[in-house]
């Protein structure tokens, strides 16, 4: 699979059901590099982005990744995207938590280094017009 399709198959993917997204999609020496508003820096390996997502599956009744951008260059792939939830108390509401843009580079074909940054949704977004549907 090419460098732009494994990144939008990860992202495509089911968070909260499929328990083997790891295998599937991680380099066994992954590393991702988080900048984020809340948390500020943190590096997570293999081990860290499996109990990251072990929490979500527990955390989340649902979640889905709206995307508005996937470029490549090389072996290297940035996504723009949005997360959305539900929640295990209340399903029947669909909440915008956070935006994305992440830079990945891929080797052996799986998602290898990545470089991400995030900031919480607040009520100035907006996602009406910034996430439109965008060819990725």
């Amino acid at each position: 699979m090419n460098a732009k399709k494994l990144v939008k198959t990860f992202y495509e993917s089911n968070f909260v059901k499929e328990t083997d997204i790891a295998e599937k999609f991680f380099h066994p020496e992954i590393t991702l590099i988080w900048n984020s508003t809340t948390d500020g820096l943190s590096i997570l390996n293999y081990d860290d982005l499996v109990n990251f997502f072990g929490e979500v599956r527990k955390s989340y009744a649902d979640m889905r990744i709206e995307m508005s951008h996937l470029l490549k260059d090389d072996n290297f792939v940035t996504v723009r995207y949005k997360y959305y939830i539900r929640t295990s108390e209340n399903p029947d509401e669909e909440l915008g938590i956070a935006h994305f843009i992440t830079i990945w580079e891929i080797k052996d074909d799986k998602l290898y280094k990545g470089y991400q940054i995030s900031q919480p949704v607040t009520d100035k977004d907006d996602t009406q017009k910034s996430y439109h549907r965008v060819k990725v």
